[in-house]
């Protein structure tokens, strides 16, 4: 695709915008755009994804809500580090930089909690016991809503299900 402006050179910088609910998009080479002002900073086309989780990880943070910057007790990562790099030191980062980390898990996963796949070695009572969990949660729900009849089955239901977790174990 060649440069909207210029009509000689491909277009590397794609800008949409949207006024008052009109969008308009132009196709721009990257001597045009810094011409118009489109793009001020130093133009990068080899962004990696690297680059990308650091930015993400980032943004959105100020730096005062912690007074002192934490380290990991097992590796010496700081917060400063993780986000220069975009990776984690070790599993005990995860802790040390639980109050900033879990925005960011909840904002690129949806959810706190990993309910990934369950291997199969330890899948029977695994399994089991994230049902239970589950009958638990909905039995709470049942109860708060006052539909007794139905907080009764799943009741019965969480029984059953701890008599079958007992006896595998």
């Amino acid at each position: 695709m060649l440069c909207d402006n210029c009509k000689k050179r491909t277009a590397t910088v794609h800008i949409t915008k949207i006024t008052n609910h009109q969008k308009t998009e132009r196709h721009l080479c990257e001597q045009c755009a810094r011409q118009t002002g489109e793009i001020n900073a130093p133009f990068n086309a080899s962004l990696s994804v690297n680059d990308f989780l650091k930015g993400l990880f980032a943004t959105g943070f100020e730096e005062a809500q912690l007074p002192v910057e934490p380290t990991c007790a097992r590796c010496g990562m700081s917060y400063s580090d993780f986000s220069r790099s975009g990776k984690i030191g070790c599993s005990a980062c995860y802790k040390t930089f639980k109050q900033r980390i879990r925005p960011l898990v909840k904002r690129i996963h949806g959810t706190y909690q990993h309910t990934g796949k369950i291997p199969v070695r330890c899948g029977g009572i695994l399994a089991l016991k994230q049902q239970l969990q589950r009958l638990k949660e909905q039995l709470q729900r049942h109860v708060q809503r006052e539909e007794y009849e139905e907080a009764a089955r799943l009741r019965d239901q969480i029984h059953q299900l701890e008599k079958e977790i007992a006896g595998k174990q």
